[in-house]
C-alpha cells in the first residue's frame, strides 16, 4: 500500500478540503491518505472552533484513512517549524508523497524557488537578520529577504507573500531536509483566499465560514452550502453538547487574569514573550474590555496579530521558552499520536509497523514525554471555557481509543 500525506487543520472541514482530499488521492495514486492535523490550538495562534476529536471524525467520515495529531510544540509556531514537525511525522509513517494546497498550484515553481534559496541562503539569512533588527515582523522581513535573492513575487512566478505559498515553500524545504524521496504535490486553491472574511461561493475559506458561524451562532443560508453534511452534524453536535463554538473572546478573562497576576519576570519566561513585551502586556491588561481590543492595542508592524495570538496561546498553556527549546533540540519525533482511522488506515498501519522507528500512541498515559505533556496542558486550557460539569467527560477523550470506522 502507498500512502499520501496531507497537513491540515479542518477548522472546520469544508468543500475546499473535500476537493483537496479528492485530488490528493487522484494525483498521488495512493491507497491510503494520512492527515497530520493540528490539535485544539492552531498554527496562527487560535483555538479551533470545535475540538480535535470532533474534527477527526469529520476527516475520517469524509475519506481520510488516518488522522494523527501534530504536537502542540510544532503547531503553534511559525511556518518552518510547523512544516518540519508535520513532514517529520508523515515521513515516520512512510508516506511516498505529500500533497498541499497553494495559491500557485504549480510544484515546479516551488522547486525553482527552493533551488535559488539554497544557492543564496547566506545572503537570505543576512538580509533577514538586518530587516528584523530594523523592527520588521518576521513575514515582512522574510519578504524583503526573498526579494534580495530574486524570489520576490514581482520577479518570480512564486508569490511568497501568499499564506499557502509560504506554507508550501516550508513543506518543500522540510521534505528536502528530511527525505527528498518524498514526492511533493500541490493543487491550486479554489476561488476564495485564505483570509477572506466573506462567503462568495460554496468553496469558501475556513475563515469566512467561522466568521459567519460565530456572528450568527447558527447555520444560515449563506454558510450551509459551504459545508458537507457531516461537518454540519459535528459542529451542531459540539455546540449542543458544550454550548460553545470556541473563539478567543471566550478565553479573554483567563488571559487577563494570567497577565495581571504574573510578574514581569514570570511573563518573560513564556515562549513568544520577547524584547520586553512583558511590560507592554502588564501596562495594557487592566483597561482592555475584550480580546480584540487588546490585540488592536498591542499589535505593531513587528508584532503582528498572528505573532501575538501565538504568544497568548503559550501564556494560556503556561508554555515556557525552556520547554519549547528542549523539544526543538531533539529533531526526532518521540511518538505518533493516533486520533482516528478507517479500516484501510488500520490495514496500512499493520502492514508498515515493521518499518516504524517511533511508537504509535493511541491515548495519554503516565509515562509521557515532555512534548505530550504540552499537548495535555493544551487540552486542559482549551476545555477551561466549557461548563464545569462537562470538562471531565471531554478530557477523558484523551484516554479513549482512536475513532474508527
Amino acid at each position: 500500500m502507498q500512502a499520501c500525506g496531507i497537513i491540515v487543520e479542518y477548522n472546520p472541514f469544508h468543500y475546499g478540503h473535500q476537493h483537496h482530499l479528492k485530488k490528493a488521492k487522484e494525483i498521488s495514486g495512493a491507497t491510503c491518505i494520512i492527515a497530520c492535523m493540528s490539535g485544539n490550538f492552531l498554527q496562527r495562534g487560535e483555538p479551533a472552533i470545535i475540538d480535535k476529536f470532533k474534527r477527526t471524525q469529520m476527516a475520517i467520515d469524509q475519506g481520510v484513512d488516518i488522522v494523527i495529531e501534530l504536537p502542540y510544540a510544532h503547531t503553534v509556531q511559525h511556518s518552518d517549524q510547523f512544516a518540519y514537525g508535520a513532514v517529520n511525522l508523515l515521513n515516520e509513517l512512510g508516506v511516498s508523497s505529500i500533497c498541499f494546497g497553494s495559491e500557485q498550484g504549480d510544484i515546479s515553481s516551488f522547486f525553482k524557488s527552493y533551488q535559488a534559496y539554497q544557492e543564496n541562503k547566506e545572503d537570505f539569512d543576512s538580509t533577514l537578520k538586518q530587516e528584523l533588527a530594523l523592527g520588521k515582523s518576521f513575514p515582512l522581513a522574510s519578504n524583503v529577504a526573498f526579494e534580495a535573492i530574486g524570489l520576490g513575487h514581482t520577479n518570480n512566478s512564486l508569490d511568497l507573500s501568499k499564506p499557502n505559498n509560504i506554507l508550501g515553500f516550508s513543506y518543500v524545504k522540510s521534505i528536502h531536509a528530511i527525505d527528498p524521496s518524498i514526492k511533493a504535490i500541490t493543487i491550486k486553491r479554489l476561488q476564495s483566499s485564505y483570509h477572506d472574511q466573506t462567503i462568495t461561493s460554496p468553496y469558501a475559506s475556513a475563515t469566512s465560514i467561522r466568521h459567519e458561524l460565530i456572528k450568527q451562532q447558527a447555520f444560515t443560508a449563506t454558510v450551509s452550502p459551504t459545508l458537507p453534511a457531516s461537518s454540519k452534524h459535528y459542529l451542531e453536535t459540539y455546540k449542543h453538547e458544550t454550548g460553545i463554538w470556541h473563539t478567543w473572546e471566550a478565553y479573554f478573562s483567563l488571559l487577563q487574569y494570567r497577565v495581571l497576576t504574573m510578574s514581569a519576570e514570570e511573563l518573560q519566561m513564556i515562549h513568544g514573550v520577547d524584547e520586553g513585551f512583558e511590560h507592554r502586556l502588564k501596562r495594557t491588561a487592566k483597561d482592555v474590555m475584550s480580546f480584540q481590543e487588546w490585540i488592536d492595542i498591542l499589535k505593531t508592524k513587528r508584532y503582528t496579530q498572528t505573532r501575538i495570538q501565538r504568544m497568548f496561546v503559550h501564556l494560556l498553556t503556561n508554555t515556557s521558552k525552556a520547554a519549547i527549546h528542549s523539544i526543538q533540540v531533539d529533531k526526532k519525533a518521540p511518538y505518533i499520536r493516533l486520533l482516528g482511522m478507517s479500516q484501510q488506515g488500520k490495514d496500512y498501519l499493520n502492514q508498515t509497523k515493521k518499518n516504524r522507528t517511533v511508537p504509535i500512541m493511541t491515548q495519554l498515559n503516565r509515562n509521557i514525554p515532555m512534548m505530550m505533556t504540552l499537548d495535555e496542558r493544551a487540552t486542559d486550557a482549551y476545555y477551561a471555557v466549557i461548563p464545569r460539569h462537562l470538562r471531565k467527560q471531554l478530557r477523558m477523550q484523551e484516554f479513549q481509543p482512536p475513532y474508527q470506522t
